[in-house]
């Protein structure tokens, strides 16, 4: 057979191959199920807070800077390939560089660039995040044990009598006392506060989704006490794009205005044991009037008060609170 007969044969393969190859990716683009609205997202939820976009835009440009050095690194590849193969018709052994001065520079500027940048974002990012007021609208403990979760609503309710409502119930709760107390100047001082205690066998009324459900308020700001009874779990509500972790011994926090009413989807995302796939909870966003009527209605049930929101913080633990500004 002649060399070119040869070649024909050689390519024959390949040409079959092409055309299913190219479906196969036209399926797997198509298949995923995301709309053109979903698309831009690259994975992520809708967000349903105000200070979650903060986190999708800075989970759409580590994407981005992974496309930009994906590109270059099969350009890179595809440039060898093409314009470094072997000859068909030469058998001599190609000139032979032992480095190239250019190129190194290359590889070894540009991840540190692109390093930098993403350090930068992240860091910036993350410290807005994590900014708390002093008097947002709402104060919840959220208490992660095994294996469910308990809400702790630090708030005035009403219950009291006249005589107690003027003291400092929330700061002098025996069942708080694991709360630094620089975590708690933004409960109100007349706090008398109801809960709500989950169970694996607990289910939303409304969605009948499993676990406890926590009441936020649209539009309102809510701080977020996060601590742990046992070991470590972490508070992910998936929507909120953000999550933090409830460590015992050690006291967490961060805040989020709702803006999108709804029921989401809320889970440990620690493990922490063997029911930790059932550590589920829903998060329900409505109106204020409606978050004040069942603060109300947990009253109304007798769950006033608070439940023991941690273990007592460590020496360790307990210093680094109180160098914190």
């Amino acid at each position: 057979m002649s060399p070119n007969g040869s070649d024909r044969s050689s390519r024959r393969p390949v040409r079959r191959i092409l055309p299913q190859a190219l479906l196969a990716g036209l399926v797997l683009a198509t298949a995923t199920g995301c709309t053109s609205e979903d698309f831009p997202r690259l994975g992520m939820p809708t967000p349903v807070t105000e200070e979650a976009p903060r986190i999708l835009s800075l989970w759409q440009g580590s994407w981005a800077a992974a496309l930009v050095t994906g590109v270059l690194v099969w350009g890179l590849i595809l440039w060898s390939v093409f314009f470094h193969r072997r000859s068909r018709t030469k058998v001599e052994v190609p000139p032979q560089n032992r480095y190239n001065l250019p190129i190194e520079a290359l590889y070894t500027l540009v991840p540190l660039v692109i390093v930098s940048v993403l350090f930068y974002f992240t860091a910036r990012d993350q410290t807005k995040l994590l900014e708390t007021s002093d008097q947002p609208d709402h104060v919840i403990n959220v208490v992660g044990f095994q294996w469910s979760w308990a809400f702790n609503y630090l708030e005035p309710v009403g219950h009291l009598s006249a005589e107690t409502e003027t003291q400092k119930f929330a700061q002098n709760a025996p069942e708080l006392a694991s709360i630094p107390d620089r975590f708690m100047e933004a409960v109100p001082e007349n706090a008398d506060g109801v809960y709500t205690v989950g169970a694996l066998d607990d289910r939303d009324p409304d969605t009948g989704n499993p676990g406890p459900t926590l009441w936020l308020p649209e539009g309102e700001t809510v701080q977020f006490i996060i601590t742990s009874r046992d070991v470590n779990h972490s508070f992910w509500v998936v929507p909120f794009l953000m999550k933090q972790d409830a460590i015992p011994g050690h006291t967490n926090r961060f805040e989020v205005t709702p803006n999108k009413q709804g029921t989401f989807m809320g889970k440990c995302a620690e493990l922490c044991g063997e029911a930790h796939a059932r550590m589920l909870f829903n998060v329900k966003v409505v109106s204020p009037e409606e978050y004040q009527q069942h603060l109300q209605d947990l009253a109304a049930q007798g769950q006033t008060g608070f439940i023991p929101a941690g273990i007592e913080q460590t020496e360790a633990a307990t210093n680094a609170e109180t160098n914190q500004p």
